[in-house]
Order: structure tokens, then C-alpha cells, then sequence
């Protein structure tokens, strides 16, 4: 038996996966950490450190730049700073990652947006010399407010602080005390270098002072899949499967990535918005069916009754269904130059259904720095977050952000460039 707080047994889903989201300001060493992780976890090719190494040695640095492995961006190697969302794979014997190397620049907060929000833990650098920076309170709010579930603070550059305690206790005391305002569930701080490597795949013998695991056996170990909804089950339905051949004549299949809850063969399901009930006849990945389907799995699902589903449509438990809404209230992340303003005609993408939007009110502007609420504003400017209130043409199904990551956001496109322009975060549905 499934209960909420117990992920089922993995069916080769890639539940090993951790999705992490690096953040840090200017020359707190945040690429260079990446590049220690890639380095000492065999995640490069030899002739990439040949060519980091020749770069290095030709700007006559007496080390090897790690940095060079993830700054992939000619402005961001001769900057020395990251402005684009870099992403990075890599593996371990114990779990694979993706790592979304985010910028640290405000002028950036919507890359850093961009990078964080499918991410399952946030990794924020502070230079042990400086501490905490007005960028790190930035960091951690946006990855608080992004209800990213588990956050680590790694302290560099504790060798140009040799190795100090004092140093680490001061900034473990200062942030606990700003973490207290935020929604942060899972907070772990990290004493690192790395430059030299301390503490960052294995245990430094320079720091005997710290007791906790390495920044590497805590990535490897943190548990992540009840993070997930297992409760209210959803499948937005992405495509509707007919292979109309004489070997699966009457097949008739939904496919789509389970976003929240456990589906099961005989579970009683309604789909919306149309409303029409079913049971589930069976659950299919790849070529072979399976017991039961969770997140993040991508699966086809049949039902025992033909009825009318489409892309865009909903397979929900029919005791547990989301509200379908066209008046949506969300936290808007503005991500153009051109200013969000009331009024305004958008398409928003919610799952796998596209409706249009009008903008009926913007109700404040959260300064990310302070979270002070400017309720005196007629317009989002680019990388600023407000809580804006929508009326779509057609309901979204949707829960609210705190509840499902995945059915609680959506994106705002320009109708006439089909640019994404904003990033939303569901409050509430009337």
C-alpha cells in the first residue's frame, strides 16, 4: 500500500535523478565548484581538461581553472562570471544529476528563475571572506519562493580563511537567523574549498572541526522522491495515442508524465473538464504494463470506456480532482523588456492546455531583497516578481504552487511572438 509520505518502489523510472540548481554571487566560486564536481566525479573527457589546462597555462595561472569546464559563454570566460543558465550532467554510482549553473546577477533573476524551477535542490555559494551578500538573501529567497525543497549553503574559500571555525559559525549563525522568514524545509551548510577540493566529494582533514558529510555524499544521499505530490494523482494528457493497424486495432491510449499522486490498473478516474468517468483498464510504459505509476514517470494510460479525451485534458481520481478555474491568482515572475501591465492579452501554457489571458489586476511587487510588498505599482518590469491576478478564456486545471510544482505553474507567451514572457506560480484558483 501506498501511503503519502512513502515513494513506491522504482519500476526503472530514473528516480535516482537529483535535479540541482547552483546560485552565488560574483567570484564566490560557483563554477569552479562545478568544475571540481565534473573533475573529481570522471564526468570530463581528457582532451576538455587538455584544453582547460592549455587556456590556463596560456593566461599563467599556476592552477588549473576548473571554471573553464561550465563559463561556456565567451562573454562569461573573459568576464569571469556566469549569465547564461548552463546545464550539466554527470554520474555517480549512486545517482545521476543535472546540475542548472544559474546566473547571480538581478539583471539575471529570470535566468536564475528559469534554472531553479524543475530543480530539486538549490546549492548557494558564500566567499567565506565576505559572507552573507545581499545577492545570497536574493538567492535564497527566489529558491524559497520557488518552494524548492531542499537547499544547501556551501562556505568557500575556506583555505583563504584558514580553515577557521569562527569563520563558518558566524555565517551558519547569521543565515539560520534569515532562513527563519523563509519557507525552507531542508537547510544543510557545507565548509568547503573548491579550489583545493575540501569537503566537496570527500571529507577534509583541514577542517576536523566539521562533522557533516561532504557537499558530494550529501547530493548522493538527500531523499527526494516523497518530495513529490503523492497523493492527488494527475495526468495531463499529452497526446492521445491510435495506431489504427490490424495488431492494435481498437488501442486507444493517453499518454503523458504522471505530475502528481499514484495511478493504478482499476482506479476510478474522472477527466476533465469534460467530467466523464472511467476506470483505468491498464498502465503502459514503453512496451510492457505496469502495476502502478508515479512522478516523474511518462506513461500511457487506457481506460475501460471509450470516451471523448484530448491533449489538455486531465485524468484525476474522481474523489480528488482539481478545480477547473478561469480566474487564477499567481506569483509572476517578468522575464521582457517590455512592462506587464493591467490590461494586458497573453497565452498561458498550464501542463499541456493553452488558453489566452487577460491581465485583470497586478495587487503588489515583492521586492526580493527585503520581501517588503509594494502595492503601489501599475507594472512588472523585466525580472520582477508580483502577484498578478488572471482571467483565462478557458479553465486551467490546476492546484495551487505549494501543493504540485508541475500543475501549480505555468508560462505567459506573447501571442505575437510566441516569446515566453513570464513565469507563474499558482496561490489560488476561484
Amino acid at each position: 500500500m501506498t501511503t503519502p509520505n512513502t515513494a513506491p518502489e522504482a519500476v526503472g523510472t530514473g528516480m535516482d535523478l537529483l535535479r540541482f540548481a547552483t546560485a552565488g554571487s560574483v567570484d564566490d566560486g560557483k563554477s569552479t565548484l562545478i568544475g571540481r564536481l565534473l573533475y573529481d566525479s570522471k564526468a570530463i573527457f581528457e582532451d576538455q581538461l587538455e584544453a582547460v589546462e592549455a587556456v590556463s597555462e596560456g593566461r599563467g595561472y599556476e592552477y588549473t581553472d576548473l571554471a573553464l569546464l561550465t563559463d561556456g559563454l565567451r562573454s562569461e570566460r573573459e568576464q569571469g562570471i556566469t549569465i547564461d543558465v548552463a546545464y550539466r550532467y554527470f554520474a555517480t554510482p549512486k545517482r545521476k544529476f543535472i546540475i542548472a549553473d544559474t546566473p547571480g546577477h538581478v539583471q539575471y533573476t529570470r535566468n536564475m528563475v528559469t534554472g531553479a524551477s524543475t530543480a530539486d535542490l538549490g546549492l548557494v555559494l558564500v566567499d567565506a571572506r565576505k559572507g552573507l551578500s545581499e545577492q545570497s538573501r536574493r538567492h535564497a529567497v527566489l529558491l524559497s519562493l520557488l518552494r524548492v525543497p531542499h537547499l544547501v549553503l556551501a562556505v568557500n574559500k575556506m583555505d583563504l580563511v584558514d580553515y577557521d571555525e569562527a569563520t563558518f559559525t558566524r555565517i551558519h549563525a547569521e543565515f539560520t537567523a534569515f532562513a527563519t522568514k523563509l519557507n525552507i524545509p531542508d537547510l544543510t551548510m557545507i565548509p568547503i574549498s573548491a579550489l583545493k577540493g575540501d569537503n566537496v566529494v570527500s571529507r577534509s582533514e583541514n577542517m576536523p572541526w566539521y562533522e557533516g558529510p561532504s557537499l558530494m555524499h550529501h547530493l548522493e544521499n538527500v531523499h527526494v522522491a516523497s518530495d513529490r505530490d503523492l497523493v492527488s494523482a494527475r495526468l495531463p494528457v499529452q497526446y492521445v495515442i491510435r495506431p489504427k493497424s490490424d495488431d492494435f486495432h481498437d488501442f486507444r491510449g493517453y499518454a503523458g508524465q504522471i505530475a502528481g499522486g499514484v495511478m493504478k490498473p482499476g482506479d476510478e478516474v474522472i477527466v476533465l473538464p469534460s467530467g466523464f468517468t472511467s476506470k483505468i483498464s491498464s498502465i503502459e510504459l514503453f512496451d510492457r504494463e505496469i502495476a502502478e505509476a508515479f512522478p516523474p514517470m511518462s506513461v500511457t494510460v487506457r481506460l475501460t470506456d471509450d470516451i471523448d479525451v484530448s491533449r489538455g485534458d486531465m485524468i484525476a481520481r474522481v474523489n480528488n480532482a482539481p478545480k477547473p478555474s478561469q480566474d487564477i491568482d499567481a506569483m509572476v515572475c517578468w522575464m521582457t523588456n517590455k512592462p506587464l501591465r493591467q490590461g494586458q492579452k497573453l497565452a498561458v501554457k498550464h501542463t499541456t492546455r493553452t488558453a489566452r489571458a487577460l491581465v485583470k489586476d497586478i495587487q503588489y511587487r515583492l521586492d526580493i531583497n527585503t520581501l517588503h510588498r509594494d502595492s503601489d505599482v501599475g507594472e512588472l518590469a523585466l525580472n520582477e516578481i508580483g502577484r498578478v491576478r488572471l482571467r483565462t478564456t478557458a479553465p486551467l486545471l490546476c492546484d495551487p504552487y505549494a501543493r504540485n510544482r508541475t500543475t501549480g505553474s505555468f508560462i505567459l507567451v506573447d501571442e505575437v511572438t510566441g516569446v515566453t514572457v513570464g513565469a507563474g506560480m499558482i496561490n489560488d484558483v476561484a
